[in-house]
């Protein structure tokens, strides 16, 4: 029973001890070294290269095709040469906006992350930057999303059901209403 007892307490002892430890790390450890301190390598790269990172969701998920998707299946969804030479001009010339828009937004977060770095901050150049950071992101999730908007114009009705199926997203029945689609 004693030895029972002295294992408890050894167990518990170490427990504790491990708590300590591990509540002083933080999930950020590691990520002071970044270049910009709020995003990973991967995350500035999508940024600088225009990829979509999950911004035109509400647009895909609900029934609305991405260019870059619809290109990617263009032989199984049975586009035209009209309707691939549309979304090839659509894909470009988003692509262009969004990688506009996303070099611009490293270049706001680089500035305030280096102005929380020089200790050069207050709240009126917080607040003027975030203004800027948000206005970009609202911009460059809009060109995605405006992206998905002009693509559902090219593709025919049974076109937009295949991609919805060959997505995964299961039926066009659950891709919601388009209303507007027109041709």
């Amino acid at each position: 029973m004693k030895s029972y007892v002295r294992f408890v307490t050894a167990a518990i002892a170490t427990a504790v001890t491990s708590t300590a430890i591990f509540a002083g790390s933080s999930a950020y450890l590691g990520q002071d070294s970044r270049g910009i301190k709020a995003f990973s390598d991967e995350e500035t790269g999508a940024y600088l290269t225009g990829k979509g990172m999950g911004m035109a969701k509400a647009a895909e998920l609900n029934g609305y095709p991405g260019p870059a998707h619809v290109l990617e299946l263009a032989t199984d969804l049975g586009l035209t040469a009209e309707q691939r030479s549309r979304t090839e001009a659509l894909f470009d010339s988003m692509s262009k906006e969004a990688i506009a828009l996303g070099t611009e937004l490293i270049g706001k977060e680089r500035i305030l992350d280096q102005l929380f770095s020089s200790k050069h901050i207050d709240q009126t150049s917080l607040t003027h930057t975030l203004e800027q950071i948000g206005n970009l992101q609202a911009r460059l999730r809009g060109s995605h999303l405006a992206a998905h908007l002009a693509q559902i114009e090219i593709l025919t009705p049974v076109q937009t059901a295949r991609y919805i199926e060959l997505r995964g997203y299961g039926t066009a029945a659950s891709g919601g209403d388009h209303g507007q689609h027109r041709h």
